[in-house]
């Protein structure tokens, strides 16, 4: 996963003043085209950011070993926490310049297991845009099969900088 710059300290992330200077969309836009770092968070968990548009970002990634519970299957948090970026990040494409988000909740539900390794996309768009709330939901599929894996669905609360 070494196709975008990845955030490996608090030096490595943009500004208050970057950050106000560009709408939520600009700032995603710049995070695919790896002009700002990506979360370490998604190193860690093996997934990136894979598409983005006005209201819809996808993430691709692959669980591996590291990312299972004591029984070794994936770990609900895996699914979470993709499903979380994705949905944050749509509801990021819809903030104005001077802006940012916060979620105020989240839900998932994980359909099936998950095998390691294999490659997921989880597809985000906003249903909701409102001035200080804006609602998104998700699915979690296979690239390869198509399947459905997990859904989620998000409100977050936007604000000034």
């Amino acid at each position: 996963m070494t196709d975008q710059y990845i955030a490996r300290g608090p030096g490595d992330l943009p500004d208050r003043a970057t950050l106000a200077s560009m709408s939520g969309r600009e700032f995603m836009d710049a995070m695919l085209a790896g002009r700002v770092a990506r979360p370490t968070i998604s190193g860690l968990l093996n997934y990136r950011l894979h598409s983005v548009e006005d209201g819809v970002v996808a993430f691709r990634g692959t669980p591996g070993f590291e990312h299972t519970n004591p029984v070794g299957a994936v770990h609900g948090g895996w699914y979470g926490t993709l499903l979380d970026s994705a949905m944050g990040c749509a509801v990021m494409t819809r903030v104005p310049r001077g802006f940012w988000y916060t979620t105020l909740e989240y839900k998932i539900n994980i359909t099936r297991a998950l095998a390691l390794g294999t490659e997921i996309e989880a597809r985000a768009e906003v249903q909701h845009s409102g001035r200080s709330t804006v609602v998104a939901a998700a699915e979690l599929r296979g690239v390869e099969d198509g399947r459905l894996y997990a859904t989620g669905s998000t409100t977050c609360l936007v604000m000034a900088l």
